[in-house]
């Protein structure tokens, strides 16, 4: 089996506030809050981009786990908004750590670092790879439109890193759900329809972790920690009430994060670990739905490296 052998993650150091935006949009910090459950969000500076959230967040989980690196042969980078087409953002972490590894990026939407550990998981199990890097970084930033109050206050910049790799029997990856639906496909810009996502949301959550959660011979009492995609507070809690979950076995950022997309689960996930709220041996459910339209779950027992 294989599973998650170290975890690392980064948020660039401004914070922009609701306030900041009341500044110059017709909004305010209450209208912000009850749709969405954020307070504010990380915003990279001018010359921090997506190669250098995801370098970073390798360079914590290296602190957190000197050495884990070793036997890397392949590095995955799950991002919507890579430095440039060419050379891709996983050649540049590649080159940066010095590994002797393949590379490439991954571009799924807000799901993609599930993606990425599917597609890890799946190599470490086909011989192909002994170790991977799965990386999720979003310089969101920098393409978002700041005057667009539908979406500019949704959104935040950070990365998370995870090492996946063979761990012992009963533990690792039990089970790894992954959708698209592109009729959900609008235009070629940053643009959401609020009302339609909120329902495509609230009902691909909810089948995407029962599949996940019944392809893992488990049941919803099962699982210790959901670490639901950090998007919007209000779809969190219909998933949480639907799966008869308590608050306090749901992992939540959004309202100091907001929507970082690809990092959103590795930055929760990595919050989780910190804070003790994940032991070896628990069961944690994975959920992710975004643009494309896509969507993936994953659920995993924790530790047996």
């Amino acid at each position: 089996m294989s599973g998650i052998l170290a975890l690392g993650a980064y948020v660039p150091e401004r914070v922009m506030t609701n306030a900041d935006f009341e500044a110059y949009l017709d909004t305010s910090d209450e209208w912000i809050v009850t749709r969405t459950g954020i307070k504010e969000r990380r915003v990279a500076a001018e010359d921090e981009y997506t190669s250098d959230l995801a370098f970073k967040a390798v360079e914590d989980l290296l602190r957190r786990h000197p050495g884990a690196l070793e036997g890397v042969d392949a590095v995955i980078v799950a991002t919507n908004t890579p430095d440039a087409l060419f050379p891709d953002t996983a050649a540049l972490v590649q080159a940066r750590f010095g590994l002797k590894a393949f590379a490439y990026d991954l571009l799924a939407g807000c799901p993609g670092w599930i993606y990425a550990l599917a597609q890890a998981h799946a190599l470490v199990e086909a011989g192909l790879a002994q170790k991977v890097l799965a990386v999720g970084a979003e310089a969101l930033s920098k393409i978002i439109d700041w005057n667009d109050r539908a979406t500019a206050v949704l959104f935040g910049d950070g990365g998370g890193a995870a090492v996946v790799g063979k761990v012992r029997e009963g533990y690792g990856f039990r089970s790894l759900v992954l959708g698209a639906a592109g009729t959900g496909a609008t235009e070629n810009r940053l643009y959401m329809n609020g009302r339609e996502v909120f329902k495509f949301a609230v009902r691909v959550m909810n089948t995407a972790t029962l599949e996940a959660i019944e392809k893992a011979g488990l049941t919803p009492e099962d699982i210790r920690l959901f670490v639901p995609h950090q998007a919007n507070l209000r779809i969190i809690d219909a998933a949480r009430e639907r799966l008869g979950l308590p608050w306090e076995r749901v992992a939540v950022n959004v309202d100091r994060y907001g929507n970082t997309s690809t990092a959103s689960i590795p930055l929760a996930l990595k919050e989780a670990v910190d804070a003790g709220r994940i032991r070896e041996g628990d069961h944690v459910l994975l959920v992710s739905f975004g643009a494309g339209l896509t969507w993936a779950a994953a659920v995993l027992t924790w530790g047996g490296a």
